[in-house]
């Protein structure tokens, strides 16, 4: 069974919003390890270092991608346990992006926000981010990782048409 988009993308004054929830069987605070910790960060999307607070730089050493290619980035902001603002680029361009972590039923749910320029094109983004949160459940549950082919290039049309 192929994956199924599930993310919008939202205009602001400032910007576009790409957004996409996960629900996880998982505390708040247990959520919140796995989007900040480096090792549990690690088993989904990538390594992090550098000292980890607001204004401070980083490193992020994606994990799930051929030859674990790296970029450079900045802590924006951090309210431990529910949200954080990064902004990393890398050759391809700089990505803001915000994660936050709310309690939700039996769990909690991870809204993700990639902040996108006017010039970045959502199919290939979006499609990415839902492969990429897909690995976070995958993670969690301790299953089979999803293979990127199943998300792109079959999601690119659903994103294009929201960009």
């Amino acid at each position: 069974m192929s994956p199924e988009p599930t993310g919008v993308v939202e205009r602001t004054p400032a910007s576009r919003d790409l957004i996409l929830i996960r629900e996880l069987p998982l505390t708040g605070d247990e959520l919140w390890s796995w989007v900040t910790e480096s090792e549990r960060l690690g088993r989904w999307f990538g390594t992090w270092s550098g000292p980890g607070r607001v204004g401070a730089e980083i490193e992020v050493t994606m994990t799930a991608e051929e030859g674990s290619p790296t970029s450079s980035g900045r802590i924006v902001a951090c309210e431990p346990g529910r949200s954080y603002e990064v902004e990393v680029g890398d050759d391809h361009g700089e990505w803001h992006l915000i994660l936050n972590v709310e309690e939700a039923g039996d769990g909690s749910k991870l809204v993700f926000t990639h902040r996108l320029g006017e010039e970045v094109e959502t199919g290939p983004v979006g499609a990415g981010w839902e492969y990429y949160l897909d690995r976070l459940v995958a993670a969690v549950a301790g299953g089979e990782m999803p293979d990127f082919d199943e998300y792109w290039p079959a999601m690119g049309p659903y994103y294009a048409e929201r960009g």
